[in-house]
């Protein structure tokens, strides 16, 4: 964690011990910050991850996100937000990995269902002995 950011689990113990004195949700370019002060210190809330200042992308999110931790009041200021900045909020990153999960769980279930449909087949098995037997016959028949 940088030294100057809260991370999500100090900011809701500080809120459960009435410590927060106030919150700032603060316009970024693509979104939303928060500001929180406590003792005579500000400081941004960290992203879980990164450790860098989160930026929620809807105020909705982050308002939800304060009343859930117990903060009912807090000022906003919008004078740096630009709805239309979508740099702080690309994550290529993060999309070409989701597209690759979504890949590998629609093979999953496409293995799955063919497996199933395998078992589920209502023709005769054989046994992997029965099979070899069967298969040295045949090759035995293509020699001659």
């Amino acid at each position: 964690m940088m030294a100057d950011t809260i991370e999500h689990a100090t900011l809701c113990r500080l809120a459960a011990a009435g410590e927060i004195n106030g919150a700032q949700v603060i316009g970024q370019p693509g979104g939303w910050a928060l500001k929180v002060s406590f003792g005579h210190a500000e400081y941004p809330l960290a992203a879980q991850r990164s450790k860098q200042i989160r930026v929620f992308k809807r105020l909705e999110t982050l308002v939800t996100y304060l009343q859930d931790i117990g903060i009912v009041r807090f000022e906003v200021n919008a004078k740096n937000y630009d709805p239309h900045s979508t740099d702080a909020t690309l994550r290529p990153d993060r999309s070409l990995a989701l597209k690759r999960a979504h890949q590998a769980a629609a093979y999953e279930e496409w293995l799955r269902e063919q497996v199933q449909a395998s078992m589920d087949d209502s023709r005769p098995a054989l046994s992997h002995n029965d099979a070899q037997a069967l298969f040295a016959q045949k090759k035995a028949a293509l020699r001659k």
